[in-house]
């Protein structure tokens, strides 16, 4: 049947159904033989792969018991966002390392391999932290919660483990939420602290300011201008006073000059009615004199000396001086020299008379002259004081900016230590509300459960998955041989290569003792196959079930 060998550019025909039954049983030992070997291994390395069983702790996420609008927090960071930095706490190696050495985990991988890959596979295959509803701020209102697992080989140490886990995220949010709590009050009264002190400095500076600069301030120029009008005022009044005193002194002048005249007369015999009329004319000048100075006294506090007003009462003034000084003088020229001769009686109690007025009028005078002194002293005072206001009022503008920007710095400072008081007293009771338990927090809604069933491996899927990867490995022999193998193996084959048709078929002749002998060795090799394989699953199954207790 090697014919096909010598005409290999022969196209094969196509197969049927009967042809793939016929290439079953003739390669049927490839199709068991993979397929046992590949449940053999899948059973050993299914009962020989140690359980890992999965312990799950839920915790979850409490709102403050207080609203944060009555005590808002004053710690920013979101929950996720503290259970990722908590949870890099947790799986830091130091704590890694303190849970593997407390509960003696991992005692066969720690003999041969380093304590960094140990860690790491602890932290990045049997730890997981999910969350389970969102932890964020949007969910204040309603319970947030995350879990966490913890898998292992033994399940009462998965169980400890899960639990020490969760009890560490406990702890740390704990710790870490009253430490950035009180590391957020403390900035804000150092910054109060800070801030007052700017404040007392700014003050300080403008009390400062005010103290060399009185009066000149600006809320300062009202008050001063008020006091100018006043002092004006009052020196208005002393100037009045004064030109009273000026004007009675003047009057009381004038008769004493007629007295003195009236003496003279009487001492020379002059006529006592021509004395009279010439000291009233004399005493009327005297009047007007005095009522003009007092004019223009009030037009020199109002006006300059170059007014015409000023210049005209001026002229007139000169001229009423000059006519008083020419009566006096035709007085003085009309006056004949004293002849001694005798006084009547009558002329002696005139000039006795006489003699009395000009003595009270000379004290009166005296009285003037001092009133007028203390009335001149005052009206130098006030026109001190006038000049000291007014140049507080002329120097107020060159002082104004300096005082207006201390007034601003002032006012940022006090708004500043105001913001930082209300912040800070917002802190402290954000605070106290952490360290009396009523802030968020976290709590054990399911403690670390005690698994049952291992959660891997899947025995039926390794086992499953041997079983196909064997008939695949067998599949893909046969096909291979069958390709290989390019005989005639059935009369279709015959005849699809010779285009002749077939009368008969001479079937192969074998020796019985050959045949039976080469049945004998493939049951023995299929006997012992079959023995040695379930020996394997048996000792594997048998292991698991026993030899693993310990």
């Amino acid at each position: 049947m090697q014919a096909a060998a010598e005409n290999p550019s022969t196209p094969r025909r196509p197969l049927d159904v009967e042809d793939y039954l016929d290439i079953i049983r003739r390669h049927k030992s490839w199709l068991i033989g993979p397929t046992f070997a590949g449940l053999v291994v899948a059973v050993i390395i299914a009962f020989l792969w140690p359980d890992t069983y999965i312990s799950y702790a839920t915790i979850q996420v409490t709102p403050p018991q207080v609203p944060d609008r009555l005590v808002p927090s004053n710690v920013n960071m979101e929950m996720s966002q503290r259970i990722s930095a908590m949870a890099s706490n947790i799986l830091s190696r130091p704590t890694l390392t303190n849970i593997i050495q407390t509960y003696n985990l991992y005692p066969r991988e720690r003999a041969r391999q380093p304590m960094e890959d140990i860690i790491e596979r602890m932290r990045t295959r049997d730890i997981n932290i999910s969350p389970i509803t969102p932890l964020n701020r949007s969910s204040r209102l309603q319970a947030s919660t995350f879990r966490i697992s913890f898998a292992y080989q033994n399940r009462v140490l998965a169980q400890r483990v899960t639990a020490d886990l969760a009890g560490r995220f406990i702890e740390e949010n704990v710790r870490t939420r009253s430490s950035q709590s009180v590391q957020a009050t403390e900035f804000l009264k150092d910054q109060l602290a800070q801030a007052k002190k700017e404040l007392d400095e700014v003050e300080n500076k403008l009390a400062d300011f005010r103290v060399r600069h009185a009066g000149r301030l600006p809320d300062q120029v009202d008050r001063n201008m008020q006091t100018i009008r006043a002092l004006e005022t009052q020196l208005g009044g002393v100037n009045d006073a004064i030109n009273r005193l000026a004007q009675e002194k003047l009057l009381l002048e004038s008769q004493l000059r007629v007295h003195k005249e009236q003496i003279t007369s009487l001492a020379s015999g002059g006529d006592l009615a021509v004395v009279a009329t010439r000291s009233s004319r004399v005493a009327e000048i005297e009047r007007q004199i005095a009522a003009t100075e007092m004019a223009l006294t009030e037009l020199r506090e109002r006006y300059r000396e170059s007014h015409p007003d000023v210049q005209r009462l001026q002229a007139q003034l000169a001229a009423l001086r000059k006519n008083r000084d020419q009566l006096l003088q035709q007085d003085q020229a009309k006056a004949e020299p004293a002849k001694p001769r005798t006084l009547t009686p009558e002329q002696v109690r005139l000039l006795r008379s006489a003699e009395a007025s000009i003595a009270q009028l000379e004290s009166q005078i005296e009285a003037k002259n001092l009133d007028m002194q203390a009335k001149l002293k005052d009206q130098a005072q006030l026109q001190k004081l006038i000049r000291h206001y007014q140049s507080l009022v002329e120097s107020s503008p060159l002082v104004e900016r300096q005082y207006a920007e201390l007034t601003r710095q002032r006012e940022l400072a006090r708004a500043r230590y105001e913001d930082l008081s209300h912040r800070a007293s917002v802190s402290e009771m954000a605070t106290d509300l952490v360290n009396r338990g009523q802030g968020d927090k976290l709590e054990l809604l399911e403690p670390a459960s005690l698994p049952e069933r291992p959660a891997k491996p899947n025995r039926l899927v390794i086992v499953g998955t041997g079983i196909g990867a064997g008939l695949m490995l067998g599949v893909f022999a046969v096909g291979a041989r069958e390709m290989k193998d390019t005989s005639l193996k059935n009369l279709k084959d015959v005849r699809a290569y010779t285009k002749l048709a077939v009368l008969g078929t001479v079937p192969l002749l074998e020796n019985d003792l050959v045949a039976r002998r080469k049945r004998r060795l493939a049951w023995l090799a299929w006997s012992t196959a079959f023995m040695v394989g379930a020996a394997a699953m048996a000792g594997a199954m048998f292991y698991y079930y026993y030899g693993n207790r310990s």
